[in-house]
Formats: C-alpha cells, structure tokens, sequence
C-alpha cells in the first residue's frame, strides 16, 4: 500500500488541534500484546468505516506534553491513552 507523503509545514505543528490526529470509536481486533496507563494495547483496531490499523508504538510528546503530531508518518494515527496505529487497510 503506498501513501501520499503528508508533511506539515514548519512550526505549523503546534497550531493545528491534535484532535485532527486521533482516531477515535475503534473495535479492537486481534490480541492484547501489552498496555499503557491501564489501558490494553490491541494488535489492531477497525474504525466505523471499516479501515483497519496495525499497532506500530507509543506517541511521543513535546516539552510542553502535547503529543508531537510532527513525529507521526504517513498513515499514522493516535490512539488515546498515547498509542500510534498505521492504516494498513482502507474501509469503504
């Protein structure tokens, strides 16, 4: 599957909402292979669209403890309590 590169421009980062990077009302699927704050760690979850997503790590975050949305690559995606899943199927 190939992406389109996103890139944001410099120090635009800080300006845009985070919440513009977090995915949200996702079904787990698959095992549980960790977790984060008390929250368990799916090896995958499935959006309402049907578009699915792989666990690849933890977000990182800025001095100021905002999530660093810059950091992220293409196909990436937040998912709360921190962690960051990549689009590995497209629902429809």
């Amino acid at each position: 599957m190939h992406f389109a590169p996103f890139r944001l421009a410099p120090r635009l980062g800080r300006n845009i909402p985070v919440e513009y990077f977090v995915l949200a009302n996702l079904t787990n699927k698959g095992a549980v292979i960790g977790s984060l704050a008390d929250h368990p760690i799916s090896e995958a979850v499935v959006d309402g669209q049907g578009s699915s997503y792989r666990y690849v790590g933890v977000a990182s975050r800025g001095i100021d403890g905002r999530y660093d949305v810059e950091a992220l690559r293409p196909g990436e995606w937040i998912v709360q309590p921190g962690l960051v899943y990549a689009l590995e199927t497209k629902g429809g």
